[in-house]
């Protein structure tokens, strides 16, 4: 069953990120192999980086004793306690008693999270020609921000061709020199022979997913690359549809008009199915 949105689908930034991630990689790599040949290898280099939040605070409040020792005989006069070695009190008829805890909670614990780089190398040097990144959550925050950008800077310093691929609608952007349209997804290619001058997709709710051309070396033609085949390919083979509820609003929420626009095409796309 396709997804019930002609793009990209708000409802896949959440808990499925990370298996789309990866299948849509893969997907892409698979799609292009065809086109590459014979002179290029598409491959995926895959990373593994830790997943760090920057919202964390450590608050002091009531500070309660884990551990208590009581005379359980004991009417309202404190016993005489007598320190019979380094190790402890014995003979005093004491119990060892402890608190329950007040809380129940759970701690944050940093994930190890797969990072996938498409790799398109020419066959005779394996010389790295465009690198494709689809970016995740990580990209996007803290820390992974910084380091993503320190990445894409030494790519960008080198001959190599970079397209990033943003559906995500969460998290910084990756830095330009003018505003960004106000759209929820980007692609973004950046041609090594017309750097600083970077090509720009926004991509709208409402919008399916676009062709794009995947430069080579040069004199060789670019190849395309149908995003929407590549999305509604893996959703349709791994049955995304099954773990998703669209009665209810997405993990990532949508807000305003977005929001009001997704709410009036899904009652729309119930009607007609």
């Amino acid at each position: 069953m396709p997804s019930p949105f002609p793009g990209m689908d708000p409802y896949l930034e959440g808990s499925e990120w990370s298996s789309v991630h990866l299948e849509l990689s893969s997907e892409i790599a698979r799609q292009l192999s065809a086109k590459l040949r014979p002179k290029y290898i598409v491959r995926a280099n895959r990373r593994f980086v830790t997943e760090t939040w920057d919202d964390i605070a450590i608050t002091t409040g009531n500070i309660y004793p884990d551990v208590s020792l009581f005379d359980s005989t004991w009417s309202g006069n404190m016993p005489e306690l007598m320190l019979t070695d380094s190790k402890g009190f014995q003979n005093l008829g004491l119990e060892l008693a402890t608190i329950a805890a007040p809380l129940q909670m759970t701690t944050l614990i940093p994930e190890r999270v797969a990072q996938v780089t498409l790799e398109i190398r020419d066959v005779a040097q394996r010389a790295l020609v465009t690198a494709i990144e689809i970016l995740s959550p990580t990209n996007k925050y803290g820390e992974g921000y910084q380091e993503y950008l320190n990445k894409r800077q030494r790519i960008l310093h080198t001959p190599t061709h970079l397209i990033e691929l943003d559906f995500l609608r969460r998290g910084k952007r990756v830095p330009m020199q003018q505003p960004l349209p106000a759209t929820p997804y980007f692609v973004f290619l950046s041609r090594s022979e017309r750097r600083p001058r970077v090509e720009v997709w926004p991509i709208q709710l409402n919008m399916h997913l676009p062709t794009i051309p995947v430069p080579l070396l040069s004199p060789d033609h670019d190849v395309t690359l149908d995003l929407q085949l590549a999305f509604e390919t893996i959703y349709d083979a791994l049955n995304y549809d099954l773990s998703i509820d669209y009665t209810r609003a997405p993990e990532v929420p949508l807000t305003g008009e977005a929001a009001i626009w997704a709410k009036q095409w899904l009652s729309q796309v119930r009607k007609t199915s």
